[in-house]
C-alpha cells in the first residue's frame, strides 16, 4: 500500500486527506503544515501521524504539495536536498493553482515524477471532481495514485493547459452553488419555509438533480423541459432567471475565475 503525505492540510489538503483516510490505513498517511497544531488536530480526527514537511518528503510515495502558487518554490527549495537524497520512487502532487507542470519545474521539481491536480471541497465527503494530469508517472504510480484518491470523487484526465478550465467550473463552482442555494433558501424563507427547511430542501434539490443527470445521461435542457408544465409555475420561474441574465452571469462568473486564474502564476 502506497504512502501518501500530505504538506498543507488547509481548506483543500484536508479535504483530500479526508478522502484519501476513506482508502488507506492510518499507518499510511501522514501529515504536515506550517501551524503543527493543525495538523495534529486532523491526524487525530483520522487516525494517523502528524509530521514535518521533511518527515513527509522522507517518507511518503506521493507527496502532496498543498500551498498557494507563491509559496512553491520556497517549499520546494526547503525539501530539495531531502528529495534529493532519496533512492526510491517518490511522486510529487501538486494542487496549486494555475501552475502548469512547466512552471512546477522551474520552481524546483526538477525531473521528479509529477502529478497535477485540481480538487475541489466536495472531495472531502467523497463527492468531488479532482482532474489531474501526469508528467513522468509510470502506468502503475498512477493506478496508486487514482486507488489511493478513489474516495475523493470522480476523477478526470485533463491536458495540463485546460487545467484553468477545469477549475474555473469544478474547483470555483462549489462556491458559485452555494450562492445558488442560499438564494433558493432565502426564496423559501421569503414564501413562509423555515430557514432550515428552505436550506436543506434546496440543497437536496442541486444534489437529486445533478445525480438525475449523471445517472440518466439526460442533457439538463431535457431536465428542465420535464420540469416546465405548459402555463405552469415553473415556466414563470425560468423566464424570471432568464430575463435577470441567469445564464449569462454564470457563464461570466465561470470565465472571470478561469482568467483570474491566467494571471496568478
Amino acid at each position: 500500500m502506497a504512502t501518501f503525505g500530505f504538506i498543507g492540510t488547509g481548506n483543500m489538503g484536508g479535504a483530500l486527506a479526508r478522502a484519501a483516510r476513506k482508502r488507506l490505513d492510518g499507518g499510511h498517511l501522514l501529515l504536515a503544515n506550517r501551524t503543527a497544531a493543525k495538523a495534529e488536530t486532523l491526524a487525530r480526527e483520522l487516525d494517523c501521524r502528524a509530521a514535518d514537511n521533511a518527515a513527509v518528503a522522507r517518507e511518503a510515495d506521493f507527496i502532496f504539495l498543498g500551498v498557494k502558487p507563491p509559496y512553491m518554490a520556497d517549499l520546494l527549495t526547503d525539501i530539495g536536498p531531502v528529495l534529493a537524497a532519496r533512492k526510491d520512487r517518490f511522486v510529487l502532487v501538486s494542487m496549486a493553482a494555475a501552475l502548469t507542470i512547466p512552471d512546477l519545474r522551474e520552481r524546483g521539481c526538477g525531473d521528479f515524477p509529477v502529478i497535477r491536480i485540481m480538487p475541489n471541497t466536495p472531495s472531502a465527503v467523497g463527492e468531488g471532481v479532482v482532474f489531474y494530469t501526469c508528467d513522468g508517472v509510470t502506468a502503475e504510480e498512477e493506478s496508486a495514485f487514482l486507488d489511493g484518491m478513489a474516495g475523493a470523487g470522480r476523477l478526470f484526465p485533463l491536458s495540463d493547459h485546460l487545467m484553468d478550465a477545469g477549475s474555473a467550473v469544478a474547483g470555483c463552482g462549489p462556491a458559485f452553488v452555494d450562492l445558488f442555494i442560499e438564494a433558493m433558501a432565502d426564496g423559501g424563507v421569503a414564501c413562509g419555509l423555515t430557514r432550515s427547511m428552505a436550506l436543506e430542501c434546496a440543497a437536496q434539490t442541486l444534489i437529486g438533480t445533478g445525480r438525475l443527470m449523471l445517472e440518466t445521461g439526460r442533457h439538463p435542457g431535457a431536465l428542465k423541459d420535464a420540469v416546465c408544465s405548459p402555463g405552469g409555475a415553473t415556466i414563470q420561474g425560468v423566464r424570471t432567471l432568464e430575463r435577470a441574465g441567469f445564464r449569462g452571469a454564470v457563464m461570466d462568473a465561470v470565465i472571470a475565475a478561469y482568467e483570474k486564474s491566467a494571471e496568478m502564476k
